[in-house]
């Protein structure tokens, strides 16, 4: 299975690398405070910041682009970006001090669907595609690309990024730094040699193996654990730019090709968070409405500023989900109000301490070890199911791949 792109990732040099990387742009996008302490931080030195827009900012798109563009070929030309061969063993640490194992590499688009169809890299929760033009519209002028999408492996036997771990004194380097903003530690190693990784990799969705695992060869290799808009933008982006390209072209064009970072279900540090909801603009009309249409034997905790909801729901959480989300949907489109997605309670909290009338939705934990079953036998969750770890350890922007 040749699903691997064979370009070279970009490592920034000579920066400051705790002002380089900063923190995916889809988090604490209700919490303004965080960005404006994040741009104080970083100040005048080159950074990962200026080469993305933080989703707080994303209905000023327009405007912010065009230096967001101009930056990615500033950077590229001063040579802040240097190649480097292969892929990247990132070994970062996340919550309880634990270290979880990722590897950065390309992967092609032509092999992933957020559409649920048999193919290697397969979506895990629905895509709303009326929220992909923004996102097209920034990357259609981008340089490069910095992604902060981890696809995951069902890999319960440990054989394809552990073996790299356990002998990573043997590889060279990249970085080694403490991320900014409580991000804990982060180091990379370069991985030169990628074919064992690959056939390791491939041997994953060998049909034997498939099918010893789910009963059926299902073709499956990766699921979308975080960035799904991002790799659905990217795809959609790809999909509009092909038609302009001859098939010679289109064989090996960057941006046929996402960067992502693959991680393990299995690994301990991998942590499956919930992703809770406010509410802002509806008032408690909307408590009493969800109220009547929840029920089950679950418990569904909701809080305003100062009273606090137990609500009847049902007792599994992806029901719980599905059936939570699909009437905050109906009901912005039907009466009013608007939702926003917070990642941790403290944060939660804090956004409905700091909005007038907001109301606060503490959602279930998704089981990570049900997600390959959920997504060959199911479908894809409803968006925003789940976090991999909380707020601050998700993945930073670090690695960048040029996609012009």
């Amino acid at each position: 299975m040749d699903i691997f792109g064979k370009q070279k990732i970009l490592i920034p040099q000579n920066v400051d690398m705790q002002k380089w990387a900063v923190v995916a742009c889809d988090q604490f996008t209700s919490e303004p405070k965080y960005w404006q302490q994040l741009e104080k931080f970083i100040g005048d030195s080159p950074s990962a910041l200026k080469l993305v827009l933080p989703e707080i900012y994303l209905s000023d798109t327009e405007n912010k682009t065009p230096a967001i563009n101009k930056n990615m070929t500033d950077y590229l030309n001063n040579g802040i970006l240097k190649e480097t061969d292969g892929f990247v063993l990132v070994e970062r640490e996340v919550e309880l001090g634990k270290n979880r194992i990722g590897l950065v590499l390309s992967v092609d688009l032509e092999s992933y669907d957020w559409r649920r169809i048999r193919c290697p890299i397969r979506a895990t929760e629905d895509t709303i595609v009326e929220r992909l033009p923004a996102r097209v519209s920034i990357r259609k002028g981008a340089a490069i690309e910095l992604p902060h999408i981890l696809l995951l492996i069902d890999d319960k036997d440990r054989t394809v990024l552990e073996p790299l771990y356990a002998n990573k004194d043997k590889l060279e380097k990249l970085y080694d730094f403490e991320l900014n903003m409580g991000g804990g530690h982060i180091a990379g190693y370069q991985v030169a040699d990628t074919a064992e990784v690959v056939k390791k990799l491939n041997a994953l969705a060998s049909s034997y193996t498939q099918t010893s695992k789910y009963g059926w060869d299902a073709g499956l290799l990766f699921a979308v654990g975080d960035g799904n808009h991002s790799l659905a933008a990217a795809k959609s982006w790809w999909e509009q730019l092909k038609p302009s390209l001859t098939e010679e072209q289109q064989l090996s064009h960057p941006a046929r090709f996402a960067l992502c970072e693959v991680v393990n279900i299995y690994d301990e540090a991998m942590l499956f968070e919930p992703i809770h909801r406010v509410l802002l603009g509806t008032g408690d009309a909307f408590i009493d409405a969800l109220r009547k249409r929840l029920s089950g034997n679950g418990k569904l905790k909701m809080f305003t500023k100062d009273k606090e909801y137990i609500l009847d729901a049902p007792e599994k959480s992806s029901e719980m989900i599905k059936a939570v989300q699909t009437f905050i949907e109906e009901y912005i489109k039907n009466v009013g109000g608007e939702v926003d997605y917070v990642h941790g309670e403290d944060h939660l909290e804090e956004v409905v301490e700091d909005n007038a009338g907001a109301i606060g939705i503490l959602m279930p934990y998704f089981a990570k070890e049900e997600l390959f079953d959920y997504v060959l036998n199911v479908g894809n969750l409803p968006k925003k199911a789940f976090s991999i770890g909380g707020p601050e350890f998700k993945k930073y922007y670090l690695e960048a791949k040029v996609i012009k």
